[in-house]
């Protein structure tokens, strides 16, 4: 997993718990999102809207428990962002 989904999860982690939720990652991509594209921890491309957050959410939660850990947050973003 790539140092660029750790830094990307870390920045989303808005709680500082260990794990993103699905408004974590809408209100953390909303506020942050082109601070971090800038910075280029994140395609513009990927910023999108609340929905294609939740979409994002959604396609990583594969164990269906409403919260994303680390692995399957990076399994999901390498994936889409060719990391």
């Amino acid at each position: 997993m790539s140092e660029k989904a750790r830094k990307l999860f870390d920045a989303l982690d808005l709680d500082s718990d260990g794990t993103l939720t699905r408004v974590e990652v809408i209100t953390a991509l909303r506020s942050k999102g082109p601070t971090l594209a800038a910075q280029g921890m994140l395609p513009f491309w990927g910023l999108g809207d609340p929905d294609a957050a939740s979409a994002l959410f959604d396609a990583a939660n594969q164990d269906g428990d409403d919260v994303l850990s680390f692995e399957e947050f990076a399994k999901e973003i390498d994936r889409r962002f060719g990391w």
